[in-house]
Order: C-alpha cells, then structure tokens, then sequence
C-alpha cells in the first residue's frame, strides 16, 4: 500500500501543481506570448507597410526624376533656340553694320572720286589755258581765263 499511496499523493501534489500552475502561472505566460505574438503581427504589418511605402516612394521618385530630365530638355532645347537665336541676330547685326560701313565708304570714295574729277578739271583747264597762251602767243588776262576755264571746266 505504501506504494499505492504514495503514487496517490504524488498525485494529488501533481494535481494540485498543475491546477496552481494553470490558475496562476500558465495565464501570465500565455497572456505575455499573445502579446509577444501581437507584436510580432503588428511588426511584420508595419514591415508590409513599410516595403509598400518604399516601393511607391521610389515609383514618385522615379516619376520626379522623369519630370526632372523632361524639364531640363525643355531647358536646353529653349536655350539652344535662344542661343540660335542670339547667333542669328549678331550675323544679321554684323552684316547690317558691314553694309552700313560699305556704304560710308563708298560714300567717301565717290566724294573723294568728286573732288579728285574736280582738282584735276581745274587742272586740266588751267594747262590747256596756259597751253593756249602758248599757241597764241601771248597772256590771256585774268577776265578771259576764267572765262576759258569755266567754259572748259563745264565741257569736261
């Protein structure tokens, strides 16, 4: 019988364990894993939101820059057009003022051209005065000479 009873008692201390253990011990810990396990949900959630977040984080940063890129194309395409722009109108401006300054000197070469015909009028006319003063013989006075080389200056 002893050991009947003692397996009896061993029992009842086993009983009594497992019933202490389940009303005081085992709540605790089960409460303490539920949470453990709700934050480890929560956790792999947020990690969930998180990678999402960076997927369309990267997608509005890939947009930006696609944006960005188009933006400096237009940029650089106004400012060879500007830049063309700029080139054309200095070669407009360049042959603008070349014809300005073809012009003054043709201006200067037909006025020199002028005074040129005229000096060499006047003398011309007084060489064939003085030549005809030498055929005839004699001096032709100043009235007659200015007559002469009016006359000669007007038929050149």
């Amino acid at each position: 019988m002893s050991l009947n009873a003692t397996l009896i008692a061993q029992l009842i201390v086993f009983l009594i364990l497992v019933w202490f253990t389940m009303k005081y011990i085992w709540p605790p810990i089960v409460r303490a894993m539920d949470e453990r396990a709700k934050r480890i949900a929560e956790g792999l959630d947020a990690a969930d939101r998180a990678r999402k977040e960076l997927a369309e984080a990267n997608t509005r940063a890939d947009d930006e820059v696609k944006k960005a890129r188009a933006e400096a194309a237009v940029i650089i395409e106004r400012a060879n057009q500007q830049a063309g722009q700029i080139v054309d109108k200095a070669r407009t401006d360049a042959l603008a003022e070349a014809a300005r300054q073809k012009a003054t000197a043709q201006a200067d070469i037909e006025n020199m051209a002028h005074r040129a015909r005229a000096e060499l009028r006047g003398q011309v006319a007084t060489l064939a005065v003085q030549g005809a003063g030498k055929i005839l013989g004699r001096e032709v006075d100043a009235s007659t000479h200015k007559a002469l080389l009016d006359e000669l200056v007007a038929g050149i």
